[in-house]
Parts: C-alpha cells; sequence; structure tokens
C-alpha cells in the first residue's frame, strides 16, 4: 500500500529548519566527570548521529551532532575509585551529611540544571527525535521529580526524628545509604529515567557512578559543570564508553553495591553475573514490557480508540509503557480497526520541531529493518495492514503499521517490538486474554477496557497477580511518580516512586537503649548539644 507520499518530503532542508532549531558546529566532547573534576579524554570518540536526515542535492544526508568519549575500563574504573573513596565505608563526608545538607546540595543542583533548559530540550529533539513539546514535558517533570523527592525525603526524615518505645527499649530508626550506586538510564527517556534514580540515589546519601544511556547522551553534557559545582567530589562521577568495557569492569570489581538499570532483561542479567558477591547487591530494575490492550465487547468504543492510540504510538511506540499488543472482541473488531485507522491517519509525520507533529524518526540504528522483519514475518502469516502506507519507511522514519489478524505463530506477538508496529489479536471468549498474560514472560501493566462490572472485575482478579498495574479505560503509564512503578517476571525487579526510590537506595538502621535513666540522660545529651548527625529530633522545614 501507499500513501500521498508524505515521506517524500519529509526531511528537511538544512535552511528550512527554524532558527531557534538550528544547531551550530558538531559538539566535540571529551569531558567527563571523575572526583570533582572535568577530565579530558584524549582517546577515540564515539560519533552521535541524529535520527534527522537533511535533504540535499545528493539525497539524504545523516547529521553528525557530535562525539563523545570511548571510554576504557581503566578510567571507568578511577571513576569507580574516587565514588568508593567519597564513599568511604559510610564514613565520607557525604554518607555523614545531615539530610537538611544533602537536600540543599540537590536543590543547588537543580538551579543549575534549569538553567539549561533550552539547550537540553533541543539535544532532546536532535539525539532521539522527540517531539518539542514531549522534550519539553520530559525536561520539566524531571525537574518536577526533583523537587518532589525533596519534599518527600523531608517528610520521611520528619517522621523518622522521633524516638520509638517498645517493651523497655527507645530507639530512633532513620534510613541510612547503601554504599555505590551505578545508575544507566535508557535512551527513550534518557534524562528523566535516569534521574529517577540517579537523584534519589544521591540524596539518600550513596556515591554514584552514571554512565548515560547509549543515545541521547549529549544532552548530559551541559549538566556536568552543575554536577561538578553542586556536590562534594567523589559523590557523582559521569563516564562514557561501551558498556561492555566500562560497565563490565565495574560490576566484575564487586565494589558496586547498588546497580540501578533501565533497559533488557537480558542485559541486566548478564551484568548481574559480573558481580562477585551477587548477595550483596541491591538491584533496581525497569526492564522489558508487552503491555497488553484488552477491549471488550461493551465498551465506550471511542474512548478505547483514543487511549489505545496515544498508549501505542506515543513517541512512536518507544516506551515500556507503552500498550504493545491488543486483544479485541470479535464483536468489536471492525469497528475498532476502521477507528484506529482514521485516528492514526490523523497523526502528522515530521521533524520533532515541527508544529503538531506526532510521529518522528525513530533514533536506533537497525530499528527501521527489525520492524520490517517484524511486520514481514507476520504478513507471510497472514496478518494484514489495515491503515493505507501502514509500514512504508523512508531512512530513519517508519510509518505505523496496523496489523491484524494476529496470530501465536508470529513473531510480534510474543515479541517487544518498542516502535510503531499495532498488533491486533481476534478473541471470542476471555480465557484466551487471560492465558496470554498468565503465559507471557513479561508482567509490567495492561489496559482493560470496557464497562460490563462482571467481565472487568473477573480479569482484575485474573491479572493483579500477574502485573505490576492494571488500567482501567486508560493506557499503560508510569505517572503519577507517587505511584508505585514496578513489574512482574522480566519486567523489574524492584519498586520506583518518589515515595519507594528512597527507600530502594537505602536501608533502616536503629540505634537502641534501654530505657533508662543513665540512658535517657546520655541521650538528652547527645540530642542537646546536636553531636550526632544521626541521633537527631532536627525537624527539616
Amino acid at each position: 500500500m501507499t500513501i500521498a507520499n508524505p515521506l517524500d518530503r519529509l526531511f528537511p532542508t538544512a535552511e528550512a529548519i527554524p532558527e531557534r532549531y538550528r544547531l551550530g558546529a558538531p559538539i566535540e566532547q571529551r569531558e567527563y566527570l571523575v572526583n570533582g573534576e572535568l577530565r579530558r579524554w584524549e582517546g577515540s570518540l564515539a560519533p552521535v548521529h541524529s535520527p534527522v536526515l537533511l535533504a540535499t542535492e545528493q539525497g539524504d544526508q545523516q547529521v553528525v551532532l557530535g562525539s563523545t568519549p570511548l571510554l576504557n575500563a581503566d578510567a571507568a574504573l578511577e571513576a569507580l575509585d574516587a565514588a568508593v573513596a567519597a564513599y568511604d565505608h559510610g564514613r565520607g563526608l557525604w554518607p555523614t551529611l545531615r539530610v537538611a545538607e544533602r537536600i540543599q546540595h540537590v536543590e543547588d543542583f537543580l538551579a543549575r540544571m534549569r538553567e539549561q533548559r533550552e539547550v537540553v530540550v533541543k539535544l532532546l529533539m536532535w539525539e532521539i527525535g522527540k517531539n518539542l513539546k514531549d522534550a519539553e514535558k520530559e525536561f520539566d517533570r524531571t525537574c518536577d521529580y526533583i523537587v518532589d523527592t525533596i519534599q518527600e525525603l523531608k517528610e520521611l526524615d520528619r517522621r523518622s526524628s522521633r524516638f520509638v518505645l517498645e517493651q523497655g527499649t527507645l530507639a530512633q530508626i532513620r534510613r541510612v545509604p547503601l554504599g555505590v550506586a551505578l545508575c544507566m538510564g535508557p535512551y527513550n527517556y534518557p534524562l528523566n529515567e535516569s534521574f529517577t534514580t540517579l537523584i534519589p540515589a544521591l540524596i539518600m546519601g550513596n556515591t554514584v557512578v552514571f554512565k548515560p544511556a547509549k543515545f541521547g547522551v549529549l544532552l548530559i553534557r551541559p549538566l556536568l559543570e552543575a554536577f561538578r559545582d553542586s556536590f562534594p567530589p567523589g559523590v557523582i562521577n559521569v563516564i562514557y564508553g561501551h558498556g561492555r568495557e566500562t560497565v563490565s569492569a565495574l560490576m566484575a570489581s564487586g565494589k558496586i553495591d547498588v546497580f540501578a538499570f533501565i533497559g533488557t532483561h537480558k542485559g541486566a542479567s548478564a551484568l548481574k553475573k559480573l558481580h562477585p558477591r551477587p548477595h550483596r547487591l541491591r538491584a533496581v530494575l525497569g526492564l522489558d514490557a508487552k503491555n497488553p490492550g484488552i477491549v471488550l465487547p461493551q465498551v465506550d468504543l471511542d474512548n478505547a480508540v483514543s487511549e489505545a492510540i496515544t498508549g501505542a504510538l506515543s513517541f512512536n511506540g518507544q516506551r515500556c509503557t507503552a500498550l504493545k499488543i491488543f486483544f479485541v472482541h470479535e464483536q468489536v473488531l471492525e469497528a475498532f480497526l476502521a477507528k484506529f485507522s482514521a485516528k492514526l491517519a490523523a497523526l502528522k509525520p515530521g521533524m520533532p520541531w515541527d508544529e503538531g507533529v506526532a510521529l518522528t524518526p525513530l533514533p536506533e540504528p537497525g530499528k527501521v529493518e527489525f520492524l520490517s522483519g517484524l511486520l514481514a514475518d507476520a504478513l507471510a502469516k497472514g496478518a494484514r495492514v489495515i491503515n493505507p502506507g501502514g509500514g512504508v519507511h523512508r531512512q530513519s522514519f517508519f510509518y505505523p503499521a496496523l496489523l491484524s489478524p494476529v496470530t501465536p505463530a508470529m513473531r510480534v506477538y510474543h515479541e517487544e517490538q518498542f516502535g510503531p508496529l499495532v498488533p491486533v489479536v481476534p478473541f471470542r471468549e476471555l480465557e484466551e486474554v487471560i492465558d496470554y498474560v498468565l503465559q507471557s514472560d513479561y508482567g509490567q501493566q495492561l489496559s482493560i477496557f470496557g464497562n460490563d462490572p462482571a467481565q472487568v472485575s473477573r480479569l482484575v482478579d485474573a491479572f493483579v497477580n500477574q502485573v505490576g498495574r492494571i488500567n482501567l479505560n486508560a493506557q499503560c503509564q508510569r505517572g503519577p511518580d507517587s505511584f508505585p512503578f514496578n513489574g512482574r517476571k522480566n519486567s523489574a525487579e524492584g519498586t520506583l516512586s518518589v515515595y519507594d526510590a528512597l527507600r530502594v537506595f537505602s536501608i533502616r538502621t536503629l540505634v537502641a537503649t534501654r530505657f533508662q535513666p543513665d540512658n535517657k540522660a546520655l541521650i538528652s545529651d547527645i540530642l542537646r548539644n546536636r553531636q550526632s548527625s544521626f541521633i537527631s529530633t532536627d525537624y527539616i522545614f
């Protein structure tokens, strides 16, 4: 099938790009942050390409945005040594600071970060193809997350400032850091998802080695000075390079205490196996997902389709929380496909800065070929492309394809596409859908669209022990950030939210004594003279 081919004129000339969104010369980044210093790397560099191409007389030309340091294992281990020294077995400056003092450092960083909004948003568009609206939203949501984290920590510390008297024992229970954290974020949310682990790890008193995502890496550069100036030396260290050389060396050292990773379950498993003392490694992982959307026969179809479109195709479907497969009851199948196809046709393809654009180029090399392979496999086994132009592609751009009927014989039924393919499976009996979820290797979220209380209740009760979140008549999503974000099976380890992240990067420790006059006098003296950072009743406003 073909469309009235907008892809022929998809990529702009250099002159057609609005002035405010143009980039200057390629950025040759050689800086990386270790022990409070911006060090200069004189070794090899990794080129950074944009998913945006420029139309020229010689054809479409890929834009080279710049380059980043290809650090080796020795350089990565120097960063780790800096973090280990700054933690100093829990006796370093950072882990022993009072909570209010650590909060002040994070607030200083946030103020510096806000100054870089325009340049970070521009790099989000150019590096990963995120449209302007979503790029601005990612930056602002990240700032809001930091503010919310600070407020939650204040509440946590206020609750911890009281003493507990149980069975003649007086105790104060507080949360303390775990040690050295390795934080790695994903390319689809290279700022927000990275900072949802990085900031809680820091504010709880851990020291950190941070490796930016494989795409969306240059956008961290404007924040390096803010990191350097806002935290004591060694508290935050930022490294670059191939993970198989840098991160493998870090894990194999055995000096990583907390592993925060958002990526594939295969990658996470391989890295965890390198740690020589895995029983001492705390892991918080956001991994793969194949979130189903289930459309029941009694349903508000307009709402279901509206949620399905954004759930499946927001940021081109490149979200772990995206709806990645639909089970649609045969009674409403044709209507669902027709309405979905019509709404899909209204989505505007273009460049990230174009007004109202919804579909943009894909940043991952080989992704168009991968999606084309999934599509070809499905077509060969009986699926049809429902929407006009579905699957048409040009360079880094892949026009969404709505596929039906999809069956278990097809790869897209099982594999996470992480892109703009929308598989639809017709079903007749609820048990077909229940079996799929029960047998799936993934268990992040799912969505149920329907208004029959009996059917919805049956599915909810079947799925509460299978996934981390069930969405009723709404797409899958992470927010609000105060809600738990987790998963089962191969989809996650640990729970993230503003509340949970502070706990996952810390452990409860208590100081206890028998409730006797001499012990009461001792504690009172410590409190009166503020001689301890731990034993304290300070109230943070």
